[in-house]
């Protein structure tokens, strides 16, 4: 392994006068080490990501960089400036240039040295060091850390913010010690606790730099701060437990936050990536002053509940689950997308639309017929896509990017050979694993640049191309034959079974792996619409928004039962329930569970029921009682809903009325008349 700048890439005395010519002279050592293959097109690279910001920093500091497919290993060259270089930094031009160059995949190893470099700009002795160095050698082994850096050469003519704020914190008392003087026999007070996410577009240098200022800013503040850094090393995700006990967030970035709503409900700061680097300070009193006001970021977005990574802790079981989700609920929007404009297309032109000619050949605008037509060939198109965005996103949970091109490989050749859902299932796994095998075999520093782009994509989708072509593919296609021929068949005492199953499995954990299992179920059958798999998804939707509902009713019509709190999510349930968001009921099945979750498992059996029994059809994985004009036999639909809300509501109110409800609400909250006796059902 070569190391990351040697000699032959210092410049003490950096004649350019542009940025520009900076990063050319720079990069000239580059191709001169080996380390660049060609100069013209990483030199494009360089000025497209400098495009996208500038990469100054307060301090005198430029950080030209970029991940470039021309670079055969992680890079990095320093020139110093005597008469100083505009890169843009609020404070002026910088003296001290790091051209910091990274293959387009990136090396885990030497990306960990780069964010080292990140963090160490921010020390004041380390690039002091840099500015008092004469020769190239020691220049080369201060930046690797083969030498500690000494004192500072260059004094500062004026204290700077951050050395005024780390005498202050040195003259006055810190946060801790103030707060452990507390009163014998109490506890002293939590400190105040941050999480951070930062990132940038390469993912290099400002990530790591803003992170580190950050964490400093933090302890000047008294204040806990924990960052997690979503580089180009990859990311490790914070401990949930961490996340949960946060009082604040600040996510410092310029490329979208990934799994942004673990933040969800916090008071929460959102800037670029510099405002992390120069104003630290700032944003932590910021959203210090918004945890104070009591105010939060808005609430995680109610999707369908499954689109949660797997964590590094997990079993290999809950491992399963979790990408299986990742993939359905990925597939989720074609599905709803697919399956209302067929619907649409349905209702307008009739169930012979299916026969109609292509559009793109015979389209007259004032035909309803053409216009319907025009929408199930949309959905239709929409509709094959199913199969490999499932496969596709199954590989992407289990080995990220790399996983997508063998999975929506493997995807399209299982509707090559008529495997359809289960195939996609089996696809993305099968390239999921191919690929996070490939991953753990040590490769030549040369290789890594085009591992992700030419080598993990070729060998994994040529694997997994063969596996589902002559190993897999025929028996899991006989497998889903039988599937389908088992829902077309589903009719009488076995359907009403089936729906009953399905709405206990809904309404058990609700939102939870019972939950998921019986949705994807449902959502999979969509992928081979036959009259069983359209009626199991109705029953499934129908039963999903029982438990909200009934939770709603049973706040209205008997709120001395319930609490001042409940009855306000009370409210809420109702919208939640009618969009088909059974974790509304979760506040209430947490207060209550032995009595919340049996009678909403009883309204759910009945629902699925009596959807499966009247025939009720639905073509929408999502939507509630916003796609009832959709839905086969819609007035039985919002039957069957009603009976198992009805059920549900009558369960929890005698459940309730049978015990003497201690009065939990709040002091300024009046009791309503007949609170806190016992209340017949």
């Amino acid at each position: 392994m070569s190391e990351l700048i040697t000699a032959e890439l210092v410049d003490l005395d950096l004649s350019a006068e542009t940025k520009d010519a900076a990063a050319r002279a720079l990069a000239e050592r580059m191709v001169a080490a080996g380390r660049v293959t060609d100069l013209a097109g990483f030199l494009a690279d360089v000025a497209a990501r400098e495009a996208q910001m500038p990469t100054g920093l307060d301090g005198g500091i430029g950080i030209p960089h970029c991940r470039s497919t021309h670079v055969t290993e992680p890079t990095l060259a320093f020139g110093r400036s005597a008469a100083g270089i505009d890169f843009g930094a609020p404070d002026g031009p910088a003296d001290l240039i790091f051209l910091i160059a990274a293959p387009a995949g990136g090396d885990a190893d030497h990306l960990s040295i780069l964010s080292t470099l990140a963090r160490q700009l921010m020390d004041e002795t380390f690039t002091g060091a840099l500015r008092s160095a004469t020769e190239s050698e020691r220049t080369a082994a201060l930046i690797r850390g083969d030498e500690a850096p000494g004192e500072p050469a260059r004094e500062q003519t004026e204290p700077e913010p951050a050395a005024e704020t780390a005498d202050m914190a040195t003259a006055a008392p810190e946060p801790p010690a103030e707060t452990s003087a507390a009163p014998a026999g109490q506890p002293a007070p939590a400190p105040f606790r941050i999480v951070a996410v930062t990132s940038c577009p390469t993912g290099i240098a400002h990530t790591y730099m803003a992170a580190e200022s950050l964490e400093q800013a933090g302890k000047v503040a008294g204040v806990e701060v924990a960052v997690e850094t979503q580089g180009s090393a990859g990311f490790q995700r914070l401990d949930p437990q961490l996340v949960a006990d946060a009082d604040g967030v600040i996510f410092a970035h310029d490329v979208e936050v990934r799994d942004k709503e673990r933040f969800a409900g916090k008071p929460t700061v959102d800037v670029g990536v510099k405002a992390g680097i120069g104003r630290a300070a700032d944003l932590i009193a910021e959203v210090r002053r918004k945890a104070a006001l009591g105010e939060g970021s808005a609430p995680a977005r109610a999707a369908a509940p499954m689109d949660k990574d797997a964590e590094p802790g997990d079993g290999f079981a809950t491992r399963l689950r979790k990408w299986l989700m990742t993939g359905v609920s990925y597939m989720v929007p074609f599905v709803a997308a697919g399956g209302l404009l067929i619907a649409l297309a349905f209702a307008i032109g009739g169930y012979t639309i299916n026969k109609a000619p292509s559009v793109a050949d015979h389209f007259l605008w004032t035909e309803s017929t053409s216009w319907a037509a025009l929408l199930f060939q949309i959905g239709t198109v929409a509709f094959g896509f199913l199969v490999p965005v499932l496969a596709g996103f199954i590989a992407y949970g289990m080995a990220d990017r790399p996983g997508l091109v063998p999975g929506f490989v493997g995807g399209a050749i299982a509707l090559t050979v008529n495997a359809g859902f289960l195939g996609g299932l089996i696809a993305g796994l099968l390239a999921g694993a191919v690929v996070m095998a490939i991953q753990r075999v040590r490769i030549p520093a040369p290789l890594r640049g085009i591992m992700p782009v030419v080598v993990i994509p070729l060998l994994s989708s040529v694997v997994v191309g063969f596996l589902m072509f002559l190993v897999v593919g025929k028996p899991i296609a006989a497998l889903q034959k039988g599937l389908t021929d088992w829902l077309s068949g589903l009719t009488g005492a076995n359907a009403v079974i089936l729906g009953a199953l399905l709405g206990l499995m809904m309404c058990f954990d609700l939102g939870g792996p019972l939950n998921k299992v019986a949705y994807a179920f449902a959502v999979g059958g969509l992928a081979n619409p036959n009259a069983g798999s359209l009626k199991v998804m109705a029953a499934v939707m129908a039963a999903g928004m029982v438990p909200s509902l009934a939770m709603a009713l049973a706040t209205t019509v008997r709120g001395r039962l319930f609490t001042k709190a409940e009855r306000e999510n009370g409210k809420a349930a109702w919208v939640l329930g009618a969009s088909f968001i059974t974790e509304g009921a979760i506040p209430f099945a947490a207060a209550d569970p032995l009595r919340v979750i049996p009678s909403a498992m009883a309204g759910g059996a009945v629902t699925g029921a009596l959807s499966m029994a009247f025939g009720c059809t639905l073509r929408a994985p999502h939507g509630g009682i916003f796609v009832v004009p959709l839905i086969g036999q819609p007035l039985l639909y919002l039957l069957a809903i009603a009976a198992g809300t009805g059920v549900s509501t009558a369960l929890v109110i005698l459940l309730k009325g049978l015990r003497k409800r201690p009065d939990t609400r709040p002091a300024d909250s009046p009791a309503p008349d007949g609170a806190g006796v016992t209340v017949a059902a």
